[in-house]
Order: C-alpha cells, then sequence, then structure tokens
C-alpha cells in the first residue's frame, strides 16, 4: 500500500515545489541550460527529477514569474535569465526613473571604490588599468556600443577589487540595467562634452586611499536634484 500524503517518507506539497525549484535554479546556474537555451520538456523533467509533474509546472511558473524561465507557445521553455533580480532592476529602469538609477549607482559604486583602495591586489591593478586603457580606446573609436562595454567592465573591475562577494553579485544583477541607461545618456554619438575621465579613480586606488577614491566614483555620479 503506498504512503498517504501525511507519511513522513513524502515531504508536503509545497516543500516538493520549493526542492524542484532549487533543483531547476541549480541545473541553470551551473550552465547545464544555458541563458537562451530550451529546457528539457515537462515529462524529461519528471524524469530526471523524480516528482509529479504538478509539482514540475508549479515550479517552473515560479521562475517565469521571477523571469528566469519564459514559456514560448508551440516551442517550449527557455532561460532568459540566470538572476531574479536582474529582470526586476531592468523594468525599473525601463520606466525611465534615470534619477533612481543613478542613486543606486552611486550607492554601490561609491562603496566599491573605497573598499577597492583598501584591498586591491597587484593583479586587481593590473585589471585596472587594462580595462582603463580599453576605454579610452572605445572613446577614440567613436563607437557606443564598445564604448559602454568598456565603461562597463571598468566599473566591474573596481567592484571586483573590492573583495565584496555580495556586492559583486548584486551589482552583477544590474549590470544590464546600467548598460541600457548608459547607452541612452550617450544617445548615438561619444561628443566631447560628454567624456568623462576615470584615471583619478584608477590613481586614487592605486594609492590606497579610501576617501579619495569614494570621491571620485561620486563625482561621475551626482544626484539629479527633485523637484
Amino acid at each position: 500500500m503506498p504512503p498517504s500524503v501525511d507519511s513522513p517518507s513524502v515531504p508536503p506539497r509545497g516543500h516538493r515545489v520549493r526542492q524542484t525549484i532549487a533543483q531547476l535554479r541549480e541545473r541553470i546556474l551551473a550552465g547545464e541550460w544555458p541563458v537562451g537555451g530550451r529546457i528539457p520538456t515537462e515529462p524529461q523533467l519528471v524524469a530526471a527529477l523524480g516528482v509529479g509533474r504538478n509539482t514540475v509546472r508549479e515550479a517552473v511558473r515560479a521562475l517565469q514569474h521571477a523571469g528566469v524561465l519564459e514559456c514560448r507557445q508551440g516551442s517550449g521553455t527557455y532561460v532568459v535569465s540566470t538572476d531574479e533580480l536582474a529582470p526586476v532592476v531592468a523594468r525599473r529602469v525601463g520606466d525611465h526613473r534615470t534619477a533612481e538609477v543613478i542613486e543606486v549607482r552611486r550607492a554601490f559604486e561609491v562603496e566599491a571604490a573605497r573598499l577597492a583602495a583598501l584591498r586591491r591586489t597587484p593583479e586587481d591593478l593590473a585589471a585596472l588599468d587594462g580595462a582603463l586603457a580599453a576605454r579610452e580606446a572605445a572613446w577614440h573609436g567613436g563607437r557606443v556600443d564598445e564604448f559602454v562595454e568598456a565603461d562597463a567592465a571598468l566599473h566591474t573591475a573596481v567592484v571586483a577589487a573590492a573583495h565584496n562577494a555580495m556586492l559583486a553579485e548584486l551589482y552583477a544583477s544590474v549590470g544590464t540595467a546600467l548598460r541600457s541607461s548608459l547607452t541612452q545618456a550617450m544617445s548615438e554619438s561619444l561628443t566631447p562634452e560628454r567624456y568623462v575621465d576615470h584615471s583619478r579613480l584608477v590613481a586614487a586606488i592605486r594609492a590606497g586611499d579610501p576617501e579619495w577614491a569614494a570621491r571620485e566614483a561620486g563625482s561621475f555620479l551626482e544626484p539629479t536634484p527633485r523637484a
């Protein structure tokens, strides 16, 4: 006779769904199902995870609501993000709340610069020098898309030099949204009045001066006065 629902050998339904969500997340984060790729069909997931169809269905639906998966009619279910926070941030940026985006960047980047000045290693400094040089080359090349990527790479290198894993993860969550906001700010051309020198920021981190580094990072992101 099969165990009843209340039997200790059968976890409650809600627990099974949470476990299944966790298993799906693990496989996505491990790269088994990359962003842009299609996940296995429902019957295949049932067989692979050892749970019922309804449990799989609820777990997939939860990850769809979180912005990690997307169901495409007649095609299947696809991975659209490895990060549940990124779609939320992207939607906020899409609402054109420019002042809020700047405030969030300031919160992350000022503290990252301060910590980087205290914790940078020789390898970090080499990465910063390389990223700064690439940013300069991209600016002089005159291509907005290349410059946006190079600028983002430099700021990411600053965050990496802070050696704070949680800060790095959170910053990565907003990376796509920040690139989008920078692209909008640059419009279609790199004009002289839009240029912002980042060499002093790298110099401050190299000098190990946290206050100087924080000032330099903050100077790029002055908050917009509210009406």
